[in-house]
């Protein structure tokens, strides 16, 4: 297992390592001094009686209120017992690695007055495979993630509840049998440990990741949708898309070309050209039906177009999320000049925005897969297949048709989800936090969409399997026949109607395996 020191910068790639529990953590030399020096500072302003909001201060609106030095500690833990406030089902055990995984770098910067040993019981556990249970509904993304991430500083207090070796008990009881003690938290750890966009930048994070994945998968997709067409070949030239430079559009031109390479199920212009002489030639009206079209649906012939405005977007949304990753996200901060920076680096605003941003890239991909469905499925546009792709006996056979039912209703639910919540700000903590971001619903959001997205690209690949069937799988491209033999190995070809709820979940398990071909 690889360890990743939290001393230098981490990419999602990292972020991803971490949460599927692949890769470790460890505190550098260098991030121990910065902490270090931290605490040294903010102990040194407290010593002097200095007023610190969240350390010698109530919370938000109660900041007016004075903390005594003696029960500054007690603050901390108060802090973090009244703001587990969460409810509804738990994040997933690789959410929360990564949304652990934000927090620590943050920390690990050596900004935000923690103590060490804090720190480095937060990654012990990590590292050990304790898993706090956080409920996912609770954050407006305002003062961060104050609600999601108090619960995961409860497990570090030995209260609330965690997944230890496949098992949800007691957070003491988790601590206890991984040998790790509990953290008596001390002055401003409490704040520093939740007060930051930690829950929605690691959320954030994975689904940038699983974009990515599913970007590749559509571009696959398309491909083979271009075969089960009999679609024209000359739509994806490379001196077409030069013309028209964005990179995306490019990029998954030359892609869809490299997986038909050597079909022979696609045509070319020239072959279209051939035909339409032979059939005017033999006629002399001044208008002549020949029954073949010149051109593609866009759903074919557009891929590259369509796709590079999603190809964009993930790009954009990666760089502003490895930007939060690799950020100090709580307040005040602990300035090297010895100053207390009081602000807002912990407002939500530049995930929540991207993230719905990103939403509308993922939605995209399900209108395009979605649309090639449907063409395959029609025997007035699928060139010659048969009705919802019957081998045999259509009418009492349904073939397809139920499937596509589940791609349509996934599509339209994305649709309903692509309203930008990051505009749906409601004022709370009695007008403190007037201009919320709800970026944690944002990012919730995106990873729905997502998992609906996967369901739809399933559909698709099985309809373009069933028609490369009927077509003969021989005839495929040298790409695409390696996608086509991936998805044979987990669904079968449907000669009689059967339910086909378990292939399509088959074939989402198999997905990110197509993106990485």
């Amino acid at each position: 297992m690889q360890t990743l020191s939290l001393s230098r910068s981490m990419t999602i790639e990292d972020i991803v390592l971490i949460a599927e529990g692949r890769a470790k953590l460890a505190l550098s030399s260098d991030s121990q001094k910065k902490i270090t020096k931290s605490r040294k500072l903010l102990e040194e302003h407290i010593s002097k009686k200095k007023i610190i909001y969240g350390v010698t201060t109530g919370f938000g609106p109660l900041c007016m209120n004075i903390v005594s030095n003696h029960a500054t500690e007690q603050l901390q833990k108060n802090l973090i017992r009244s703001h587990s406030s969460g409810a509804g089902n738990a994040f997933s055990e690789i959410e929360v690695r990564a949304m652990m995984s934000v927090t620590a770098n943050s920390l690990a910067r050596g900004f935000s007055g923690i103590k060490v040993e804090t720190l480095q019981s937060f990654i012990d556990v990590m590292n050990a495979g304790i898993v706090p249970v956080v409920p996912q509904l609770g954050s407006v993304g305002a003062s961060g993630d104050l609600n999601p991430l108090s619960h995961i500083a409860l497990t570090l207090m030995g209260e609330g509840k965690a997944t230890y070796k496949g098992k949800i008990i007691s957070s003491e009881e988790a601590l206890s049998a991984a040998g790790i003690d509990k953290v008596q938290l001390s002055h401003k750890e409490g704040l520093a440990l939740i007060n930051s966009t930690a829950t929605m930048t690691g959320l954030a994070a994975l689904a940038v990741h699983r974009a990515e994945k599913m970007l590749k998968v559509i571009v696959a997709a398309s491909a083979l949708a271009v075969e089960s067409l009999s679609g024209i070949s000359d739509a994806f030239d490379e001196r077409l898309h030069k013309l028209r430079p964005h990179e995306g559009q490019i990029i998954v031109a030359k892609q869809i070309s490299q997986f038909l390479k050597d079909s022979r199920l696609v045509v070319t212009y020239p072959d279209i050209e051939k035909k339409i002489q032979k059939s005017m030639n033999m006629t002399n009206s001044d208008v002549t039906t020949i029954g073949i079209s010149v051109q593609d649906p866009y759903s074919l012939r557009c891929v590259p177009q369509i796709l590079a405005g999603v190809h964009d977007i993930i790009k954009y949304v990666r760089g502003v999320v490895e930007t939060e990753m690799n950020s100090v996200l709580d307040n005040p901060i602990v300035d090297a000049s010895g100053d207390m920076l009081h602000g807002g680096n912990f407002h939500g605003q530049p995930i929540a925005m991207v993230m719905d941003f990103l939403s509308i890239g993922l939605a995209e991909i399900g209108i395009l897969s979605e649309r090639q469905t449907a063409l395959v499925l029609n025997q007035h546009t699928n060139n010659g297949l048969p009705p919802f792709l019957n081998k045999d006996k259509a009418g009492l056979n349904s073939g397809l048709m139920g499937m596509q039912y589940l791609a349509t209703a996934c599509t339209a639910e994305n649709l309903s989800l692509c309203f930008p919540v990051s505009l749906q700000s409601i004022t709370t903590n009695a007008y403190n936090q007037d201009v919320v971001s709800m970026g944690t619903i944002a990012a919730r959001k995106a990873h729905t969409i997502s998992s609906n997205l996967e369901k739809i690209l399933a559909v698709e690949m099985i309809c373009m399997a069933q028609a490369i069937d009927i077509r003969g799988s021989e005839r495929l491209g040298a790409g695409t026949r390696q996608i086509y033999r991936k998805i044979r190995q987990t669904t079968k070809p449907i000669d009689e109607d059967r339910p086909m709820y378990q292939d399509i979940e088959n074939v989402v398990q198999i997905l990110p395996g197509i993106a990485d071909m």
